[in-house]
Order: C-alpha cells, then structure tokens, then sequence
C-alpha cells in the first residue's frame, strides 16, 4: 500500500483514464452531495419550527370566543359568546390543579402621544400572567403585578419600539403619556423576539381598561398557563375537561365547534414535531437511497474498469504478479479516487449549506440548515467502504483468470 511504485502506477492509470476516473468521482461527489443536503434541509426545517415555537410559552392555550351554530336550551344559534371576569374566578377554583396562571387579554387600538409626538399602537389588557405566555423580556422597569390590577391603576409597559418612536434618546420611565384620551404612567420597556410588531404594544392593567369602558366586566380571550410537568397528554387531558366546562357554564351544545376556539399551543408544537419527524424519515429514506445508488454507480464502474483492465491483469500474472496484487492495485486506486471524491462532495454540500442559509431563511423559512460534521463524515465512510467491497468482487473474479486467457480479452 505505501509503495512508492504502486502510488506511481496509480497515477500513471488516472492521467491514462480521465474520463473514467472524473466519471467514477462525479459518481460518489453527486451521492455524498445529495445526502449532505437533504438531511441538511430537514434540520433545517426543524430548526424552523423549534424558532417559531420558541418565541412564546409552549405549556399555554388561548381560548377565543365564538358564535354559536346550534340553538342549546332555549337559546338560538348565531349567539356571540362572551368571556367575563367570573370566568377567570371559576376556572382558578375549579382547575388549581392544572392552572400555572391565568389572564385575561382585551386588544384596543388607540393613539398614544408624548408632547409632540403621537402614533396609533395597539393596547392590551392583561394579568400578570401574560408576561409568562409571551416570554416577554423587561428592558427596565417592571411588569404588570398583582396590585396594579387590584387597584386598577393607570400605569403602562410600552414596547421597545414604542418607546423609541415617542421618546427618541430619552429615558420614558416615570413619564406620563396620553392612551386615548387616559393617563398612564410609564413603568417598565420591555422586548420581545417576536419581532417588531409585537414590541409596538403596550400592556396595561386588564381591569383599568375595563374601568375606562365605563367599568364592565367584559374580557376578549382568556390566556391559560398550564404546568409544564402535565406533558403533552395531560394538556390534552386539560383541554378536553375546559371545553366541557365552559360548554356547560355558557349553555353552548356539547356538539356546537363554534362557540368558542381553543388553540393549544402543546398540541401545535406535538403535531408540527410530527410533522418534522415524518419529513425527517422521508429524507432519511432518500439519502440511504442516494447512498445505495452511489455504490451500485461504483459498482458498476468498477466492473467496467476491470473488464477494460482484463489484458493488463493477464500480462502482470504473466510476469510473475500475484492474485493478491492485482486486486490491492486495483482496490487502491477505487479507495483513493473515491475518498477524494467523496470528501470533495462533503465539503461542497456542507459550503452550499452554509452560503444558502440566510437566503432560505427569507425565500422558504429553512433556518440554519445544516449536518453534523461526525453524520457527514460516517455517511462518506461508508459510501467509500461499501463502494470499495463492490469493486472487490469483479477485481477478484478477475484476478482468477488465466493469464493466456486474459491476453486472448479482446
């Protein structure tokens, strides 16, 4: 294997045989290339969908209000449902078991100004809670608390991006600025990954917009935190029972799908997992598949070079070379050409990746794909391995032949 002669002949043969050797490389190259970057999109994909996810709580579901589609005691269809304060009260009673925390969300629109400056963002009513459900970051000050909505307090968390447009350079903490025609006391800046739609709001007290609604109990969405260590199927479990809860607290038919709407976001995450590992498998099949392919492509050629190679295996026996020879010069030069090509195929596929990867992002939300380096390395391995033990058999069938036999190959 190390000598010097050998190396020297299989070079010798690669110059001779271009076309043949650059036929046999593209071989492998297209299979490591092909498997590097679907298994790389799939990650891809999935790192997508944990992004997305991560953003805001998982172990939280929303429950929107509805109208009805089926007439239930007395009552007619088409009736708008309406979530109250007492819904909030019930569900702590009767659920503690599940509950993390609860809040109510009441979305306004209204012009906010500071001085000369004024633009139109959208106002949230909301319960402590609701910092746990956007995973929302405090730039300074503080949140929303307990006592703040206890007392109906005229107080605000505005967003990054809300405090930049009114405040430009200066500090808003402590400032007082006009929400629709209320003042509200600025407490706390907060950010959120979300983007920058979600850092134009600004959170006050549920209860004090209630209060400037000329005090109605009337809540838009209930937010619910349930406690992590219920895990997916106990989630599901939870969901199930507040369905039937609320179903029967605001007299809706049992069957009745559009009185209210409950979005899950255990359940998203579960079914888009799913999702993820289904097209995980599939790109899984179609690389083993490009690998099998590679090495009967390897195979193939193999034979061909053998068969070319018949009269040139019949002269070195001839002169004295033996079976094993033949076959180790044979196997070398396979081994070698497809080691290069497949580590040049790797390096391709992964640098592609790489290059690509803010371009997929913005064309079709594929973010950082990529693959293990240790998975593209092993996959190259043993295209080359397998590759290698199919070019084993003709190169041995070949090296049985008779060198008068051999000479007579046309």
């Amino acid at each position: 294997m190390f000598s010097r002669d050998t190396w020297q002949e299989i070079f010798l043969t690669i110059r001779k045989n271009k076309l043949r050797t650059i036929l046999s490389g593209f071989t492998v190259s297209l299979g490591i290339l092909i498997f590097v970057g679907l298994v790389g999109m799939t990650n891809g994909l999935q790192n997508t969908f944990e992004f997305f996810f991560s953003q805001d709580a998982t172990n939280v579901m929303y429950v929107f209000p509805g109208r009805t589609s089926m007439p239930y005691k007395g009552y007619k269809s088409l009736r708008q449902i309406e979530f109250e304060n007492d819904d909030l009260t019930d569900i702590k009673k009767d659920f503690p078991m599940f509950l993390e925390y609860i809040s109510p969300r009441i979305f306004r629109s209204a012009l906010v100004k500071y001085k000369e400056e004024s633009n139109n963002y959208t106002t949230i009513g909301v319960d402590w809670g609701q910092q746990f459900a956007e995973k929302t970051i405090m730039m300074k000050g503080r949140y929303i608390n307990q006592e703040d909505v206890k007392n109906k307090t005229k107080i605000a968390v505005i967003g990054r991006l809300v405090e930049q447009d009114l405040f430009g350079n200066m500090n808003s903490m402590g400032k007082y600025i006009d929400v629709g025609g209320s003042v509200f006391k600025v407490v706390g800046v907060y950010q959120d990954d979300g983007g920058d739609n979600e850092e134009r709001q600004l959170y006050i007290p549920y209860t004090t917009r209630q209060l400037i609604e000329k005090n109605t109990d009337k809540i838009g969405q209930i937010v619910i935190g349930f406690k992590e260590e219920l895990g997916y199927a106990g989630a599901m479990a939870f969901q199930r029972n507040l369905v039937k809860y609320l179903k029967d607290k605001k007299f809706i038919n049992p069957n009745d799908e559009n009185g209210f709407f409950v979005r899950n976001v255990a359940d998203q995450l579960k079914q888009n997992q799913d999702f993820a590992g289904v097209l995980a498998i599939i790109a899984a099949l179609v690389a083993f598949g490009t690998i099998i392919a590679g090495i009967i492509g390897i195979s193939n050629i193999m034979v061909y070079v053998v068969k070319e190679r018949t009269k040139e295996i019949g002269i070195r026996k001839a002169i004295g070379a033996t079976p094993r020879s033949v076959i180790s010069v044979i196997l070398l030069e396979s081994v070698f050409i497809t080691t290069i090509s497949g580590f040049l195929g790797m390096i391709i596929g992964m640098a592609l990746l790489s290059t690509l990867g803010d371009k997929l992002m913005d064309d079709y939300f594929i973010l950082n794909p990529g693959i293990g380096t240790g998975l593209a390395v092993t996959a190259t391995l043993v295209l080359i391995l397998f590759g290698s033990l199919a070019g084993y058999v003709p190169a041995k069938r070949a090296a049985r032949i008779k060198p008068i036999v051999a000479l007579r190959d046309e």
